[in-house]
C-alpha cells in the first residue's frame, strides 16, 4: 500500500472491473470502466451480460472484449469482484506481530475462520494500513476453479478475484482521504442486503443477510459498538469500485483470490523484476563458473559446516510443528463444543418458528445432526413441506404414519439439521 500522503498525486491509471451476480448457476456481469486522476474518479461506462454461464463463452468474452476496445482499454486486465455469498470475510487482530510472522500467524488460526475441507480452500489476507488487524478473504477451491475456468474459455484476461470488503475499504482510500468514523454503508444484493461497515473498534465490518433492512442495520451497529445511531449510506457500485484495483493496483488491499499462475499483468513494469533477477542469475551463474576448483570445494566445506550447525534447529522446528498442529487440532475442538449450544438453540428456535400455529408438540428430541418431534394438528401430511423450507432442516419423513384421533392427528416427524456433521 502507498503512503496516505502520496496516494492522492499518484493515482493515475484506467481499469476494467467486472462483479458476479445471481444465483449459481445463471449469475450476471456488471461490467464498468474507469479513469483515476488526482482530481477524482471519473466512470467511462458500464455494460451488463445476464445469464453468462448458459450463453457461449465466446460470444461473451467477445462482448466484453469490445466494449473494453470501445473504452480504449483493450489492453487492461479486469479485477473481478466474487458474489458475496461465496467469500467468507474475517478479520484478525494480531498486535505486536511483525510483517515477517504475520503470515504464520494467520495460518495458525486458518483453519478456525472457515467450515470447508483444509484442500478445498484458497485464501488471502492482508493487513490493515497503520493498525493491527488483518483482513482475510476465504473461498472454496472449486468455486474459484469454475470462475476461472468460465473466463479463460472466453478469452477474457484477469488480474485477480477480489471481494467487496477488500475493494470497498480500499476504494475509500484510493485518493488518500480519509473516511468518516463511523461509517455504515448498504447495497442490495441478490441474496438480501450487504452492509459495510468501519469504526473505532472494529476497523472493517462486512455483512452479507437476509434479514429485513432495519434489523440488519441494528445487528451492525451492535457489532461496530456504535454509541450514537449513524445514518446508513448507500454503496459505490461493485463494478466500479472493483475497477479501481484494475486502475491503480498498488494502491488497494493485497487480497487476490486468483492463483499466481492464471493472473495477467497490463503494466510493463511487472516484467522488471523478473528481468532484473534473470540478470542476477544470469551473472551467478559467470561467478561460479569463474571460479577456481580451490575455492568451490572450500564452498561446499563451509556449506557442510553451516548445515551440520542448522540440523539440531530443523529438528526443534519440526518439533514445534508437531506441536503446533496438535494444539490447532484440540482448539478446533474446543471451538466446535462451543458451537454446539448455540447451534442446538437456533435449531429449537427455527423449529418453533416453522410449525403453523395449529400445531401441538408434546416431545422435542434433538441429536447434532437430526430433530425428532411428536405433537398432534389439524393435518400432518403438508407439515414436511412446511419443515423443508427452513434453511436450517431437510429431509423430513414421518417415523409411522400418521393416526387421526376425533378432529386430530398424531404424528411423529424426524428432519435432518442442514450443516451438522
Amino acid at each position: 500500500m502507498i503512503p496516505a500522503a502520496l496516494k492522492k498525486w499518484l493515482a493515475f491509471g484506467s481499469g476494467l472491473g467486472i462483479e458476479i451476480s445471481g444465483p449459481h448457476g445463471s449469475e450476471s456481469l456488471d461490467i464498468a470502466a474507469v479513469s483515476v486522476r488526482p482530481s477524482g474518479v471519473n466512470v467511462l461506462g458500464t455494460f451488463r451480460i445476464e445469464d453468462f454461464p448458459h450463453q457461449p463463452a465466446g460470444v461473451w468474452g467477445t462482448d466484453i472484449a469490445e466494449f473494453a476496445r470501445k473504452m480504449g482499454l483493450s489492453h487492461k486486465v479486469a479485477t473481478v469482484a466474487l458474489p458475496r455469498q461465496d467469500v467468507i470475510v474475517r478479520t484478525l487482530a494480531l498486535p505486536g506481530v511483525s510483517d515477517k510472522d504475520l503470515g504464520a500467524a494467520v495460518s495458525f488460526q486458518l483453519d478456525s475462520l472457515h467450515p470447508y475441507e483444509e484442500d478445498d480452500v484458497v485464501t488471502s489476507w492482508a493487513r490493515l494500513p497503520e493498525t493491527s488487524t488483518v483482513m482475510v478473504a476465504i473461498a472454496r477451491r472449486t468455486v474459484i476453479e469454475r470462475y476461472s475456468t468460465l473466463f479463460a474459455e472466453a478469452g477474457v484476461k484477469l488480474g485477480g478475484f477480489t471481494c467487496s470488503a477488500a475493494a470497498i475499504y480500499s476504494s475509500l482510500r484510493l485518493l488518500g482521504a480519509k473516511p468518516p468514523s463511523p461509517l455504515l454503508a448498504v447495497r442490495d444484493i441478490e441474496s438480501g442486503i450487504e452492509i459495510y461497515g468501519e469504526s473505532a473498534t472494529r476497523p472493517v465490518y462486512s455483512l452479507s443477510t437476509q434479514l429485513a433492512a432495519e434489523r440488519a442495520l441494528a445487528v451492525a451497529s451492535s457489532e461496530l459498538r456504535l454509541e450514537v445511531p449513524v445514518q446508513a449510506s448507500a454503496l459505490e457500485p461493485l463494478p466500479v469500485v472493483a475497477s479501481l484495483a484494475s486502475a491503480c493496483p498498488r494502491h488497494v488491499l493485497s487480497i487476490n483470490l486468483l492463483p499466481e499462475a492464471q493472473r495477467e499483468s497490463s503494466s510493463a513494469i511487472a516484467w522488471i523484476p523478473t528481468v532484473a533477477l534473470g540478470v542476477i542469475v544470469l551473472g551467478l551463474v559467470g561467478t561460479l563458473l569463474a571460479l577456481p576448483r580451490v575455492e568451490t570445494s572450500h564452498y561446499q566445506r563451509s556449506l557442510a559446516d553451516e548445515i551440520s550447525q542448522a540440523e539440531p534447529r530443523v529438528n526443534l522446528a519440526t518439533a514445534l510443528d508437531k506441536q503446533i498442529d496438535q494444539t490447532r487440532k484440540r482448539t478446533a475442538l474446543l471451538d466446535n463444543l462451543r458451537r454446539r449450544p448455540k447451534a442446538d438453540l437456533d435449531s429449537v428456535q427455527e423449529m418453533t418458528r416453522t410449525i403453523p400455529p395449529n400445531t401441538w408438540l408434546s416431545s422435542l428430541e434433538l441429536t447434532q445432526k437430526q430433530l425428532m418431534i411428536m405433537g398432534e394438528t389439524d393435518q400432518a401430511a403438508p407439515l414436511l413441506k412446511i419443515i423443508d423450507s427452513s434453511p436450517a432442516f431437510e429431509g423430513s419423513e414421518f417415523v409411522g404414519s400418521p393416526v387421526r384421533v376425533q378432529t386430530v392427528e398424531r404424528f411423529q416427524i424426524r428432519t435432518n439439521r442442514k450443516g451438522q456433521q
